[in-house]
């Protein structure tokens, strides 16, 4: 497969159409509808649905849509690192992060790196812990900023000083909100909305303890935002880190007895690094 053929199958993915695509690649349609079944031959699955006016991804098609992004923001990664101009120190650093306090340090890091080296620029991707860790296995992310708990094994880390304090998020027009902190007693008949890592969820398991199997799970979030709307909306209490956000609306409780989680800064060990990311690790340690 060339990557050109992929971003060519990326644009038909999204525009839905081949007569839109082929317009937006400056291809005409045969030509465009030609490398899209060549593409299928040789990959020897049906990638689309098609129809007269629209066309719609098989299940071989989303999967390939998926690699195929991978593959493309790998390549583009690399061409851009490799434009850094040799005498001065420039580029992207594409770092994941978890949504944790420990987002003040890096802010503050990535502030007084750029301070020095303003051409730097940094991409954030934020996801939760293993979606972080997948992105930076595949050589998508330099470094990722990971809630624990998180196998550290194959990384080298920095561990912060900071830790996460955990509570429940609740509306300010629910009982709950009259408490000073929630226990798992308090909880235990509320539809709730946690973390959908399963290593979180085993650490709340444990702070649970005999309750956790008879408690009401409403939905699992990777992301506080769209956790937050759905409390709002009386879905349920979300169960979280203090992030010392304002929600309209909302309350965050404290958990009793306190539940806390720590915070490391991982990259791989032994990568072939770029000048500006070899210049923001030796930043970062100095800072840790």
């Amino acid at each position: 497969m060339e990557l050109r053929v992929l971003r060519y199958f990326l644009a038909v993915a999204r525009e839905e159409n081949i007569t839109k695509a082929a317009a937006m690649l400056h291809l005409t349609q045969p030509t465009l509808s030609r490398q899209m079944m060549q593409l299928e031959e040789e990959l020897g699955v049906r990638l689309f649905h098609r129809s007269r006016y629209h066309i719609v991804l098989t299940d071989e098609g989303m999967l390939l849509r998926r690699r195929a992004q991978e593959l493309v923001d790998l390549a583009d990664k690399t061409a851009r690192e490799f434009a850094a101009h040799e005498t001065e120190l420039m580029g992207e650093i594409a770092i994941g992060a978890g949504e944790t306090r420990s987002m003040t340090f890096l802010s503050q890091a990535i502030r007084s790196f750029r301070a020095r080296w303003p051409r730097v620029t940094f991409r954030i991707f934020s996801a939760n812990a293993d979606d972080v860790k997948e992105r930076l296995d595949m050589g998508l992310l330099d470094m990722g900023l990971l809630a624990e708990p998180v196998d550290v094994g194959k990384y080298a880390f920095c561990r912060l000083g900071e830790k996460d304090r955990w509570g429940v998020l609740v509306r300010a027009d629910s009982p709950l909100a009259e408490l000073e902190a929630a226990g798992p007693q308090d909880l235990e008949h509320i539809p709730l909305m946690f973390s959908s890592r399963e290593s979180v969820q085993r650490e709340l398991a444990n702070w649970f303890g005999d309750r956790w199997e008879r408690l009401q799970v409403a939905a699992t979030y990777n992301l506080i935002l769209n956790a937050a709307n759905m409390v709002r909306w009386g879905v349920g209490a979300a169960l979280g880190f203090d992030l010392n956000l304002a929600f309209d609306g909302l309350r965050f409780l404290p958990l009793s007895p306190a539940m806390e989680t720590g915070t490391v800064l991982v990259w791989k060990k032994d990568q072939a690094l770029t000048p500006a990311v070899e210049a923001f690790h030796r930043h970062i340690k100095n800072a840790c």
